[in-house]
């Protein structure tokens, strides 16, 4: 693990982490999940359903793995045009994002933590767009020098899970406390995210 973390480099693991925090940040629907089961349910309710977002991310994080390492082994260059491929997908969620008034229904929410839990796994298991956001974003930061890829997709798309585990958790546990006035945050950081995403697909482009 290590001898990964040191051959990515800490300025771009640096990048990583900052980028991942942002992305993790903005109110998609992993987001909305956590904070409405928190306004329903309390901290409790929120706190689980983040939990359970988590474990939904961690299964996208090992099907990522997969994938690309099984494409770049049959084709090293494809990395190039996954890459392009991601910049271009980086840019039109962007867009999405910038557009995204940031609004959520509570209604969505599950008021039992156990219940909260289980929904947050299995809807973020069967949703396409983690697995989609993955690809676009992971491979920028791997190194192909390094031998193998999917060690290090697997290692950064596990440090991604983690860190948006811990501020979904936060999101639903906030929501719990706080009611109402968390989601009226929602549309500046959908804002934050679109310039980051921007910036994101220019420097898969540029380098």
């Amino acid at each position: 693990m290590w001898d990964i973390l040191d051959g990515i480099g800490l300025h771009n693991l640096l990048a990583f982490i900052g980028g991942g925090l942002i992305v993790n940040l903005t109110p998609g629907q992993d987001v909305f999940f956590a904070t409405a089961s928190g306004i329903q349910g309390g901290p409790r309710a929120g706190v689980m359903a983040g939990l359970g977002v988590g474990l939904g991310a961690l299964w996208h994080v090992a099907l990522s793995a997969l994938g690309l390492s099984a494409l770049i082994a049959a084709n090293p260059a494809a990395l190039s045009g996954i890459k392009y491929a991601g910049a271009a997908y980086l840019l039109y969620i962007a867009w999405k994002s910038w557009r995204d008034s940031g609004t959520f229904t509570p209604g969505k929410g599950q008021r039992s933590g156990w219940a909260a839990l289980r929904k947050g796994a299995f809807t973020n298991m069967l949703n396409p767009k983690p697995i989609l956001f993955m690809l676009a974003f992971l491979p920028q930061f791997v190194n192909p020098t390094l031998g193998p890829v999917w060690p290090q997709i697997l290692l950064l798309g596990t440090i991604f899970g983690i860190t948006g585990t811990v501020i979904t958790v936060g999101y639903g546990y906030l929501a719990g406390r706080a009611g109402h006035a968390i989601g009226a945050r929602m549309g500046l950081l959908n804002k934050i995210a679109a310039l980051v995403f921007a910036g994101l697909a220019a420097r898969l482009i540029t380098e």
